[in-house]
């Protein structure tokens, strides 16, 4: 496990980094996201001793990092790193042997990406006569060809078109399946939300939220459900306790007030919680005819991300 102890950074008057705190466990994948500047980059190259902390510790398997330990880490950095001139698979297995790998290993784990991320046929290509899609994907197999213990990537998915993009998550999900912890930032926040388990949201330099992806959705998401019924839906703001968010004939998107009063005839605010008036909304609808669907709605990773930053 890769824990970030009270982490802080300055340059000149700018807290780049205050007082952040996370842990990335095996086999688990944590989305690590922010607005432009608010520390992501920073924080990743002081886990990586590309620069130094002001104050604070990271930690792995419960020691302090050294630069003997980082050899195990694979990095990609959102710049491209690559020599242009240099074979695709040249230089993966190069990178690789910079790991201190053995000449034929190296080579085989740099076809073995290759064909996984799908340039089996750009292979022996210049680097600098792939698109910068296919660049990229050079860059995440370097990152992976000696087989790190930790995996960090920072921006992995720019340039990437959807199929590219899925074919990458397989990777990573592929090495998370097999306990190695994966930070990854990423401001496409879609693609975030299906590959992440874990998430930490960084705003200013500082830790506005972070947790597992369900107890977050449940944190900040609001008490909020959907009701599809055969007739119109319009009497649900009319229910004590019940904001309606929004209405499309059958259709009802409404929130529950923690803090509302019993309810009326229908019985849909009954003292008690959200959890009790969802029920009672829900038999109000019944008592009018049939239900088509209703549940609870489901926050996205964007909407958490817009309440807390």
């Amino acid at each position: 496990m890769l824990q970030v102890r009270s982490v802080s950074r300055s340059f000149g008057e700018l807290r780049a980094v205050d007082d952040v705190s996370f842990d990335v466990a095996p086999g688990r994948m944590t989305g690590f996201v922010g607005a432009n500047g608010s520390g992501k980059t920073t924080t990743m190259r002081i886990i990586l001793g590309v620069l130094a902390a002001d104050s604070g510790t990271v930690l792995w398997e419960n020691r302090e990092v050294t630069q003997t330990v980082r050899q195990r880490f694979g990095y990609m950095p959102e710049e491209r790193g690559l020599y242009p001139k240099m074979k695709a698979a040249e230089q993966v297995a190069y990178l690789g042997r910079l790991h201190g790998m053995e000449r034929a290993a190296a080579e085989r784990n740099a076809a073995a990406l290759l064909e996984q991320l799908g340039l089996a046929e750009r292979a022996d290509d210049p680097v600098e006569q792939l698109s910068l899609g296919n660049q990229q994907r050079v860059q995440i197999a370097a990152a992976l060809v000696h087989d790190p213990g930790l995996l960090i990537l920072d921006e992995p998915f720019s340039g990437l078109d959807p199929l590219a993009i899925e074919i990458v998550l397989s990777v990573l999900r592929d090495r998370a399946s097999r306990g190695v912890p994966v930070l990854f930032s990423s401001h496409q926040l879609d693609v975030v939300e299906r590959l992440c388990d874990d998430l930490v949201i960084i705003a200013a330099g500082a830790v506005a939220a972070s947790g597992s992806r369900d107890e977050l959705r449940r944190q900040f998401g609001p008490s909020r459900f959907q009701l599809v019924v055969d007739d119109d839906a319009g009497w649900v703001r009319d229910v004590p306790g019940v904001r309606l968010v929004e209405l499309d004939g059958p259709r009802a998107v409404f929130d529950l007030d923690e803090e509302s009063p019993p309810g009326d005839a229908y019985g849909a605010a009954p003292a008690g919680g959200a959890g009790d008036r969802d029920q009672a909304v829900l038999q109000a609808a019944l008592q009018r005819g049939p239900v088509r669907s209703y549940g609870p709605v489901v926050p996205s990773l964007s909407e958490i991300f817009k309440e807390v930053v």
